[in-house]
């Protein structure tokens, strides 16, 4: 994943980009940049590995560096940007949000026009330079940002720094958020709307699937206007976002609340306490004990925020050790108790099965698991939501491959039986998950109940991962 941030204003924009693209830090682990633009000095551009470090530390002793009233910066989990591109639409810093799945076809056809790219040492192509040159294809950037939504598969939003204000683009299909924000000397666009509290600015609206927009310091001009259909990612609300943040007007801790709050309602398990994963299952914990009477407490607590989440490392190892060191258990609230522990999701399985044999060594009595979003059936073709290489090291398309074998797990037909919510298939995967992780009882919230917290028609929230739901482009 990746969370851009951008700002225009009548003064120096140097402070206000390097605290609001931190503010997105939890979108990202791997590459951070930041690009500036100064009518006397033009382009200043720093770009840093954060794979071991915070983005501040990175970024901090270079600030007198920098200079202009306009600037981006982004955090990302896959390629170093923003990157400076020098064309006939005049010069300009990029960066990108998504994932371009016919990534090979397009640099091939590119190649065929005699267009060169540049590869890193591992054979790939930066795919925010390989979207810089489709735009300059086009004969301005709204034609060139049109050229890139013609040819992608996948979904890509774009955050232009010009020598003439900022232009942002919203993935066609909207599955990546972009919100503008105002004060009284400045305009802001972001990921997360969180980023704009504490800097001031106000949220003014959310771009549309497809939008796009230049942003200057007193004013917005709309250069495209948004697509009718939407499919913005439901996993934002239940894993990506940050507590305070809105996608669509709708915040991401009243969303989990409201996923709590609904299963709590009609829940029989017999429980002394509920804890959520820090931080985001805590809401949904909040909003399961005011419902369901089962007091809440916090009887584990992240102990620092430096660990990255536990499926982003390629490596199994890395994944569980991260999985483990970066949570802390309470032994004196855990030890006799039965607990009721919400999770926002299960991936491969690495934080469950960490997570419930830490509770059980930590004295819990029985531990109970309730999730915030439903069985992952499919990874995500649209952002970079997991590095798997492959469906099946999903645990769910394991355990149907265990019920059923391989052919199955592989088969749509036999996919969807498992993802319609309480089907026989549904309830014996289920059954075989809660075995399996050693657990009283699991339950995950349902796709209807999720679609009801976030408040947007099912047709316009993405749930591939879920149920496979696409809508053909």
């Amino acid at each position: 994943m990746a969370g851009f941030f951008g700002t225009i204003s009548t003064t120096s924009c140097v402070t206000d980009v390097f605290y609001g693209t931190d503010y997105h830090s939890h979108l990202g682990t791997r590459r951070a940049g930041m690009a500036t633009f100064d009518k006397e000095n033009g382009f200043k551009r720093s770009i840093h590995n954060i794979s071991n470090s915070h983005f501040r530390t990175k970024f901090e002793h270079e600030l007198d560096e920098f200079s202009g009233n306009a600037g981006i910066g982004i955090i990302s989990d896959t390629d170093a940007q923003p990157l400076l591109i020098n064309s006939h639409l005049g010069r300009f810093a990029i960066s990108t949000i998504g994932k371009i799945n016919n990534q090979d076809d397009l640099v091939a056809h590119l190649l065929e026009q005699k267009v060169h790219l540049s590869e890193f040492s591992s054979g790939r192509v930066n795919p925010t330079e390989l979207v810089g040159l489709l735009i300059v294809q086009g004969k301005d950037f709204v034609d060139g940002i049109e050229n890139v939504y013609r040819h992608i598969k996948g979904s890509c939003s774009i955050l232009i720094l010009t020598e003439d204000g900022i232009i942002a683009a919203r993935d066609s299909w909207g599955r990546t958020p972009i919100v503008l924000g105002k004060r009284d000397n400045a305009y802001a666009i972001a990921s997360e709307s969180s980023s704009f509290f504490n800097l001031g600015f106000q949220t003014e609206y959310f771009l549309g699937p497809g939008e796009i927009v230049r942003v200057y310091a007193d004013r917005v001009e709309q250069l495209r206007k948004p697509n009718e259909k939407m499919q913005i990612c439901s996993f934002l609300w239940v894993y990506y976002g940050f507590p305070t943040s809105d996608y669509e007007g709708r915040n991401v801790e009243q969303v989990r609340y409201a996923c709590g709050h609904a299963m709590g309602k009609s829940d029989d398990a017999k429980a002394d306490i509920v804890c959520g994963i820090p931080d985001s299952g805590i809401a949904m914990a909040i909003g399961y004990s005011h419902t369901s009477g089962v007091p809440y407490q916090r009887a584990i607590t992240k102990y620092t925020p430096t660990w990255p989440r536990s499926f982003t490392p390629s490596q199994q190892a890395t994944r569980d050790l991260v999985a483990k060191m970066k949570i802390i258990h309470n032994y004196a609230i855990l030890r006799g108790k039965s607990i009721l522990f919400c999770d926002d999701s299960i991936v491969r399985g690495t934080q469950l099965r960490d997570n419930t044999r830490c509770l059980l060594e930590a004295g819990a009595k029985d531990v109970h698991m309730r999730i915030a979003c439903p069985p992952i059936m499919y990874g995500c073709p649209f952002t970079n939501f997991t590095t798997s290489k492959s469906d099946m090291e999903l645990i769910t398309r394991r355990i149907i491959a265990d019920l059923e074998g391989e052919e199955a797990a592989n088969n749509p037909e036999r996919i969807k039986a498992y993802a319609t919510t309480d089907s026989l298939e549904y309830q014996r995967m289920i059954r075989a998950l809660r075995d399996r992780f050693a657990l009283k009882s699991l339950k995950y919230t349902k796709i209807e109940d999720l679609i009801a917290a976030i408040g947007l028609p099912k047709d316009r929230v993405c749930t591939y991962c879920f149920d496979g739901a696409c809508p053909q482009e």
